[in-house]
């Protein structure tokens, strides 16, 4: 992926190397500290079903004397500039569509981190916390998306930070409030069908932004697209369920499978046009 001489997002909150301590409290119907040991992105449970919590008491933040290596400078820097590719994409898109696109906060972090949403450790994963509006990454994610997950490369990487700006933009589209409201009431099958048409939306929507930056800016290299296929069919439910417990439980995906994901981010990149996202349609 040519990235270096990209712009850089300013939209950047860099909280690595804070350590953050404090109680968490759930509220009704989320879980118990035992899901929570288990429910990382990885094993397939939607990590906004986890953060529908609030700290018990203000953590404690510390700033100890830390500085970045070169390495995990440039990791940030890539992350800045994939963001700031994000935001030229998606103001061009509400733009054509006359409306207007609000940039989101992204938080790199180590370890665990406060969010709106409560608190969550590094192992949830990369996540969005609609109540703020910003997206959370600790950047060793992609360490274990490289070497547990065998899908290395930057556009993976890439394709991970898009994923989780398009749940920013089904926020302020209104789509994310739709299914939380549609999935009150229902069985927790039929909410997971319709967390799982979410995701695969975010997928197309990420697929939707490669498209977009390629045209614009040439952003895409030989292989790129293979690399973030790698890494939508390395996070599908089916297969992280079968490296975790050895079998699979469709009725339990909240992501969508190895193919599904794979299938509509390549629709999202080949079309280009937001209106082939519908996933809520047809999965």
């Amino acid at each position: 992926m040519r990235w270096k001489r990209g712009r850089r997002s300013s939209n950047i909150e860099d909280r690595r190397g804070r350590r953050v301590a404090g109680p968490i409290a759930f509220k009704g119907g989320v879980g118990t500290i035992a899901l929570v040991l288990v429910a990382s992105y990885f094993l397939g449970i939607n990590p906004l079903e986890i953060l529908q919590m609030q700290t018990g008491g203000r953590p404690a933040v510390s700033q100890p004397d830390w500085k970045p290596t070169a390495a995990e400078q440039q990791a940030a820097d890539f992350v800045s500039v994939v963001l700031a590719d994000t935001e030229d994409t998606w103001k061009t898109i509400f733009g054509k569509a006359g409306k207007t696109y609000r940039e989101p906060t992204l938080v790199l972090f180590s370890g665990s981190v406060s969010s709106a949403c409560g608190m969550a450790s590094s192992a949830m994963g990369p996540f969005y916390c609609p109540a703020d509006q910003k997206v959370y990454i600790d950047l060793s994610f992609f360490d274990d998306l490289k070497r547990r997950h065998g899908a290395p490369g930057d556009f993976a990487q890439a394709y991970v930070i898009a994923h989780e700006i398009g749940h920013h933009v089904q926020n302020l589209l209104g789509i994310s409030k739709q299914v939380r409201s549609a999935q009150r009431g229902l069985g927790k099958t039929e909410a997971n069908t319709l967390s799982v048409r979410q995701e695969l939306q975010a997928d197309c929507f990420a697929g939707l932004w490669g498209n977009h930056a390629d045209r614009s800016r040439q952003v895409l290299e030989q292989g790129d697209i293979e690399e973030a296929l790698g890494a939508a069919s390395a996070i599908g439910d089916d297969r992280l369920q079968r490296e975790s417990q050895g079998y699979v439980v469709p009725e339990s995906f909240t992501h969508g499978s190895s193919e599904q994901r794979v299938k509509w981010f390549k629709r999202g990149i080949k079309s280009g046009d937001i209106n082939d996202c519908d996933t809520f349609e047809t999965t």
